[in-house]
């Protein structure tokens, strides 16, 4: 792996790591209600549908791949602009805007660094939203269930070489008129999927709910991702969302050693 790659992929990786940090812990009321009513185990299995049932769709149906393309084009500027302007901390009405000059620039400048930095951007914090709300709808205990799940899949898929190929396929996928591609984060000479920093953003929004403190659970997350990415070294692909779910079963493991204390 060139210097290149190792600088490109450390700036992917501080996005995800963001994607823990950014988002809030509480939603609106209006939402809170609708999600009381939703509330469900079963919206605990979306992590782990988002990669195998994609897989297998782009594997069994290449068109599936520009299906995805659009819907991503079409869905993540305006929930990153949900972000900006509410889901995030610090998000206010007046910063979803900021979703308009982002587009532009992924758009007017998708082959260079400024825009792939904005097609990224606007793919965490669509991540953020889609996080936050998740975790109003499904119980914390069996969505962190299906965090670690999605990434033993994740780690099964790449190991049984099923993964890469329809990976190749989504990213090659492009919509017309050159927009962009917002199918997974692309900066410099590596790339992301999607699902690596969707299982981030519900992973911070886990801990936003939890009133847990979110920077420091985002800096051990990318610490084990940087650590993680030395099998590069050894691996042309990487399971993304396994530091993730390293970030959430140390999480969980210091929370139990804090309680066994206090019961003593």
């Amino acid at each position: 792996m060139t210097r290149e790659f190792w600088a490109s992929n450390i700036c992917l990786l501080g996005l995800q790591a963001a994607a823990v940090a950014l988002p809030r812990g509480h939603s609106l009321p209006a939402l809170e209600r609708l999600a009381a009513r939703l509330r469900s185990p079963w919206w605990a299995l979306v992590p782990l549908a988002s990669i195998a049932l994609v897989v297998w769709a782009v594997n069994a149906e290449g068109q599936t791949a520009d299906a995805l393309t659009w819907l991503a084009l079409i869905a993540i500027p305006p929930l990153a602009a949900a972000a900006l302007g509410w889901t995030m901390h610090g998000g206010r009405p007046s910063l979803a805007l900021l979703a308009i000059p982002l587009f532009a620039l992924a758009w007017q400048a998708r082959e260079e660094l400024p825009g792939e930095a904005a097609a990224s951007l606007l793919v965490m914090l669509s991540c953020v939203t889609l996080g936050v709300l998740l975790v109003s709808v499904a119980p914390h205990g069996w969505l962190k269930v299906g965090i670690v799940l999605m990434a033993v899949a994740d780690a099964i898929l790449i190991g049984a070489e099923t993964l890469q190929p329809a990976s190749t396929v989504l990213n090659a996928a492009a919509p017309p008129a050159e927009l962009p591609q917002l199918q997974r984060a692309h900066f410099g000479h590596a790339v992301i999927g999607y699902g690596d920093y969707f299982i981030a953003g519900v992973f911070g929004a886990l801990v936003a709910a939890e009133g847990r403190r979110q920077g420091r659970i985002a800096l051990m997350t990318l610490a084990f991702a940087l650590c993680f990415d030395v099998l590069f070294i050894w691996l042309d692909t990487l399971p993304a969302t396994v530091p993730v779910a390293l970030a959430l079963l140390a999480t969980e493991a210091a929370s139990r050693r804090r309680r066994a204390r206090t019961r003593q």
